[in-house]
């Protein structure tokens, strides 16, 4: 199969480098130091599940150069996904498909407006996984598995012949048939771990250990759930409890990307996660005051680490 990920971080790297030690045709799309690396020593994954190098690899920040793809990865942080659907355009067969293994909720309907319903699958990973260094993916644990769709709910060729590389590429894949509220529900537990681990700098046992900040948790994502549920996705009514009851079984330690984004200063996916769920409250007339308080408190890092400007002295 011929595929182009563009985003080679932690998910797309990951993913991409058993797809491609598997023999696909994998073309990374990638910028500044990661790029030179992966260039110059190719693409290495330290795993649980061992260790996987990709050498040579097709590292790129020219993707047209090397198409057209059967296949489109779209895998980069939320603020950039304009930027890799203009990347996309040119890059696909007439018959080809393109799908997100972004964050979010957002992603299905922006590529079925850019691409048309036709071409586009809908898809969520589960994995830990972050760039340790240029050219080396670092992947935490051993979840590591992608599920996908039709918009539709269809089992289509195409569908399947991708789950058949994932499948032989060792890649732990499931086919959704109902992708629409598997992203969603993914979302539910996402805003509560994003914007949770994020607000109060601590890891996920801690707040779930304190009364007030479980309960808080619970809030958050229960104001997701709401609003999935007043825009028409067919979530249960336990969606968020049940979320709940799954983060008492993940690692005491375990943070979010988004926390890690505000300790190295990036731009966070605040407007994507918790200020998502502020904005389709507020047009759906659903009540979401704890989403709204995290967009508020951390809209001053959302753009990136910025220098404030602080009167020289004085006190109050």
């Amino acid at each position: 199969m011929k595929i182009c990920i563009i985003g080679s971080g932690g998910v797309g790297g990951y993913f991409g480098a058993r797809l491609a030690a598997a023999g696909n045709e994998v073309t990374f799309v990638a910028r500044g130091g990661h790029l030179d690396a992966l260039r110059a020593n190719g693409l290495r994954v330290e795993s649980a599940l061992g260790v996987i190098h990709v050498n040579p690899v097709h590292a790129t920040e020219d993707p047209a150069s090397r198409g057209p793809y059967d296949l489109v990865i779209i895998a980069v942080k939320l603020w950039s996904t304009g930027g890799a659907v203009e990347t996309a355009a040119p890059l696909m067969r007439d018959d080809a498909a393109i799908v997100s293994f972004q964050n979010g909720v957002e992603a299905v309907p922006l590529l079925c407006e850019r691409f048309g319903r036709g071409r586009v699958l809908g898809g969520l990973a589960q994995i830990s996984a972050v760039i340790e260094g240029p050219g080396v993916i670092r992947h935490n644990g051993t979840l590591q598995r992608l599920v996908f769709g039709e918009p539709d709910r269809r089992r289509t060729a195409r569908v399947e012949a991708f789950l058949s590389t994932c499948l032989e590429a060792g890649i732990d894949a499931r086919v959704s048939d109902d992708i629409e509220r598997a992203i969603w529900e993914k979302f539910v537990f996402l805003v509560g771990l994003s914007g949770m681990t994020t607000l109060t700098r601590c890891p996920l046992g801690a707040i779930l250990e304190n009364p007030m900040t479980r309960d808080l948790l619970l809030q958050v994502m229960s104001e997701a759930e709401w609003v999935g549920r007043a825009r028409g996705i067919r979530l249960p009514e336990d969606c968020a409890a049940r979320q709940l009851t799954f983060m008492d079984t993940l690692p005491r330690d375990m943070v979010s990307s988004m926390l890690g984004d505000l300790r190295r200063g990036n731009p966070l996916e605040l407007e994507w996660l918790s200020g998502t769920v502020a904005r389709i409250g507020g047009e759906l007339g659903v009540d979401v005051p704890a989403n709204g308080f995290i967009r508020a408190a951390l809209t001053l890092h959302a753009a990136g680490r910025q220098t404030l400007s602080l009167p020289s002295s004085g006190s109050a």
